[in-house]
């Protein structure tokens, strides 16, 4: 590697504001605030707003998305506009298709 081009890496603790979980990571971002760490040492600290102590997908507090009502929703809400297109008359349907057939042929 190159020296001189690589950003100083060096070790920060990251603490969640919301659970009060704090870990001990490795990172090229830095702060002005210090923490004294189990083993003694001051590190950086960086407050996040989320982690994986918060965060709804990893304490398995997620809500589960109903899509079964999603669809009927869907159909309540738009069903009567699509039924009313599909309950066209196949005739006139196929007298428009006879017209279009007819003026193609005449050009």
């Amino acid at each position: 590697m190159k020296n001189g081009i690589h950003p100083d890496y060096h070790h920060v603790v990251f603490r969640d504001a919301g659970a009060g979980h704090s870990f001990l990571t490795r990172s090229t971002v830095t702060s002005d605030k210090t923490v004294l760490w189990d083993d003694g040492r001051e590190y950086p600290v960086i407050d996040v707003e989320i982690s994986s102590a918060s965060h709804p997908f990893y304490t398995g507090s997620a809500r589960v998305v109903d899509t079964a009502g999603r669809v009927e929703k869907f159909r309540r809400r738009y069903g009567s506009k699509t039924a009313g297109a599909q309950s066209a008359d196949p005739q006139s349907v196929g007298s428009r298709n006879a017209d279009a057939s007819t003026q193609e042929a005449t050009r």
